[in-house]
């Protein structure tokens, strides 16, 4: 029998069959590969039978699997199909015998007596020794030990009212408006709600900051003299000219163009 006739050589290959299956599901790679999550360039391989950017034959079966899922076909054959062209699925490790894991299962320790009667005379001659010194220290007279009942505790020293020193009072801790550098204008901006775009330019016209804020995103500019800012979606930004938040700096979706110098909000 010639080999052209053998049923293997009529067979499709792997690629073929899912390529053709998906054409006649009439779903396009895009599709497929939302569907699986096998992204698109690894489609279009393995419908080139070509699996090395599987990652693996372990991958590979997998994205045949999901493949033939997704426009129909039995995974079954191909994936017998895919290890016979590969040289199978590879054999399962053996479970060690349960001899071998008798064998190096570690003897029980046993107690160490002779440590413990050891350690346990030490503490008795150690606490003899300490019972007759202190009981020695206490036997030397003084005016509680001699047995006076009527003895009084000596009064504490006085002192005098000028050697006594009020309790400190703490500082007040200096606030974020006199951390900032005064002969600056110091502006913070914030996308709070949203993104913003943002512009910023010197009293000389210099561009200082320029471009898209992300929500969460945070810029601080300064400069010397003046500050004139300009802001996109105003209403979504949270603003700190000089330290000081400014309340209400616009409404959502609006273009606001204003200045700051040095000093309070209120000064620009």
């Amino acid at each position: 029998m010639s080999i052209g006739n053998s049923p293997e050589a009529d067979r499709p290959s792997i690629g073929a069959a899912l390529q053709k299956a998906r054409i006649g599901a009439g779903l396009t790679v895009e599709e497929v590969s939302t569907t699986t999550r096998v992204r698109i360039p690894i489609v279009h391989a393995i419908e080139q039978d070509d699996f090395s950017r599987c990652g693996g034959d372990v991958y590979a079966r997998g994205h045949i699997r999901a493949l033939a899922r997704a426009v129909s076909l039995d995974p079954r054959p191909l994936i017998d199909q895919f290890d016979a062209e590969h040289g199978g699925r590879p054999a399962p490790t053996p479970a060690a015998p349960l001899f071998e894991a008798e064998r190096i299962r570690s003897e029980p320790r046993r107690p160490n007596w002779t440590a413990a009667m050891v350690a346990a005379i030490v503490a008795v001659v150690g606490f003899v020794g300490f019972t007759l010194f202190t009981g020695g220290g206490k036997s030397g007279g003084g005016p509680v030990a001699s047995g006076d009942a009527n003895a009084k505790p000596a009064p504490a020293p006085t002192r005098h009212p000028s050697t006594i020193k009020p309790p400190l009072k703490p500082e007040p801790s200096d606030s974020a408006v006199a951390g900032l550098p005064k002969d600056k204008v110091t502006i913070k901006v914030t996308a709070r709600d949203g993104q913003s775009w943002i512009s910023a330019k010197d009293a000389n016209g210099k561009l200082l900051e320029d471009g898209l804020l992300k929500k969460g995103e945070s810029k601080t500019i300064t400069d010397k003299e003046r500050i004139d800012l300009v802001l996109g979606n105003a209403g979504v930004v949270q603003l700190y000219v000089n330290g000081k938040e400014v309340k209400r700096v616009g409404d959502k979706g609006t273009v606001e163009r204003l200045s700051y110098t040095r000093g309070d909000p209120q000064a620009g």
